[in-house]
């Protein structure tokens, strides 16, 4: 995977910051963001999603994670990105959601709306197809995270043959003649770093 990681960071000029230090390592899906380790994992067939939701809601959910909807998630670039810009931050004290794992899943919509970017590019009752990451996690976490989810793990590798390019188009605002010079993901980051600026 620490590969798969390179070769994608090359090629992701648009967020050059975090590229130099993104590893990661095979056995936990973690990835290093400036000191800071982000373990991610991806499961299909879910089918507790509702109660998952309501746990999130609740502030009962232990060990704290984000849910994203993954079939916005062409590539694992984007959420390092949006990972990146949470860590940013929570280190000047200007989270503009509740939680720094909120936060990750504000900030991968690319969108100002709060509650707009929760509902889309978080979980719904019915999600079937999550992504799931963790600032942090200890080994025993990362245990606790895959037994809060009812569904099968797969690769990461899986997300790009997966991933729902509509909706993407969509919910991104992705232009059919930005994409010919772009990737999804490119596109995608791209929102995710200019956001604040617009």
């Amino acid at each position: 995977m620490g590969d798969y990681v390179r070769r994608h960071a090359r090629t992701h000029w648009s967020y050059p910051s975090i590229l130099s230090s993104i590893q990661s390592t095979q056995d936990m899906k973690s990835f290093n963001i400036n000191g800071t380790t982000l373990s991610i994992s991806l499961f299909i067939d879910v089918t507790n999603s509702k109660e998952l939701l309501e746990s999130m809601q609740a502030g009962t959910l232990d060990p704290e994670v984000a849910f994203l909807n993954a079939l916005l998630i062409p590539d694992i670039f984007p959420v390092l990105a949006a990972a990146h810009k949470s860590l940013v931050a929570k280190s000047r004290d200007s989270l503009t959601t509740r939680t720094l794992h909120s936060e990750l899943v504000y900030n991968y919509s690319g969108s100002k709306h709060i509650t707009e970017s929760l509902k889309r590019c978080g979980i719904s009752d019915s999600t079937t197809y999550i992504l799931a990451a963790r600032f942090d996690a200890t080994p025993d976490e990362i245990k606790a995270i895959e037994k809060l989810i009812s569904g099968k793990e797969i690769d990461l590798e899986e997300l790009e043959g997966r991933a729902n390019q509509s909706q993407i188009l969509k919910h991104y605002k992705i232009s059919a003649p930005e994409l010919g010079i772009s990737s999804l993901a490119d596109a995608i980051t791209c929102r995710i770093a200019a956001r604040d600026a617009l």
